[in-house]
């Protein structure tokens, strides 16, 4: 057997080679799948975890001056200085946004509403995340 024979014969099949692109691309799909919903997760649980710091500093607010902002004051009152600054900023969700609230709200009727716009960044759409019971 000659050299140039046994040199193609020791080399890889097409087939072979793309039997390994199709199972690399198989393994890249199944990860990017695993990754993008734990993504999803991580947002939501940092909505859930940013309203209910929000919440804790409204009640601090209430208890101080007798009753939660209106909607014209909103989460901005926990900003100012009256008694005293309750937060240096209010954080955005996860989707860059403001959080909304809303006095009375629309789920809490007796209280107020804090919520994200969600993904889709519009109120009162399916996915919009807040303080209430879905």
């Amino acid at each position: 057997m000659n050299t140039y024979s046994r040199a193609l014969r020791s080399g890889f099949t097409l087939v072979e080679i793309m039997m390994v692109v199709m199972i690399i691309g198989l393994l890249a799909g199944v990860a990017a799948f695993t990754v993008g919903d734990n993504i999803g997760i991580a947002k939501d649980t940092r909505i859930k975890s940013d309203i209910q710091t929000l919440q804790t500093q409204l009640m601090v607010y209430e208890t101080s001056n007798g009753s939660a902002p209106n909607n014209d004051e909103g989460l901005r009152a926990l900003l100012e200085k009256r008694p005293r600054q309750l937060m240096k900023e209010i954080p955005l969700d996860p989707f860059g946004e403001k959080y909304e609230y809303l006095n009375p709200g629309r789920h809490n009727a007796e209280s107020y509403d804090i919520f994200s716009k969600g993904k889709d960044r519009v109120a009162g759409t399916e996915d919009d995340i807040g303080n209430w019971k879905k």
